[in-house]
């Protein structure tokens, strides 16, 4: 994703949409591309740096060690929320002004919010639970009419 967005001319007016309050949400290799730091990335890798949180790619191993659990989030609500994790990253350090919206029963964080940006570690289009998905489209609803304002 990050050598896509700079051959193609992506990534600075991607960066200029974010700063200028574009809502974004990041699902796992997203996550990894909207982190300040990778902590464990491939020579010349590059992020966003737009939430402030270091990230480690593949935290929970290959493919094969792919799991599915249920997670509390208290922005959606109840039920908990069914998560699929795919090869998925985990969040190691979380600045000051992001807000942790899950974490697994071990204290890993999964899910954060920083303003206008969402990421989690999981997939929620895995599943048939929308409510994050929701959760992201109240993000955008907002911004569009602070922007009309």
């Amino acid at each position: 994703m990050d050598k896509l967005s700079r051959t193609f001319g992506l990534r600075e007016p991607l960066l200029s949409a974010i700063q200028t309050g574009l809502p974004v949400y990041g699902t796992c290799a997203g996550l990894i591309m909207l982190s300040a730091n990778i902590l464990d990335g491939i020579e010349g890798q590059l992020s966003l740096g737009e939430i402030n949180i270091d990230v480690r790619r593949n935290a929970f191993g290959s493919q094969t060690d792919s799991f599915e659990v249920d997670l509390s989030v208290s922005a959606i609500g109840d039920p908990p929320l069914h998560a699929v994790f795919i090869r998925a990253p985990v969040v190691e350090r979380v600045g000051p002004e992001v807000k942790v919206l899950a974490a697994l029963a071990d204290g890993r964080v999964v899910a954060v919010e920083q303003g206008n940006l969402l990421g989690t570690s999981f997939h929620p289009e895995m599943t048939q639970d929308h409510r994050f998905h929701g959760y992201f489209l109240e993000k955008v609803r907002k911004a569009k009419v602070r922007k009309a304002s």
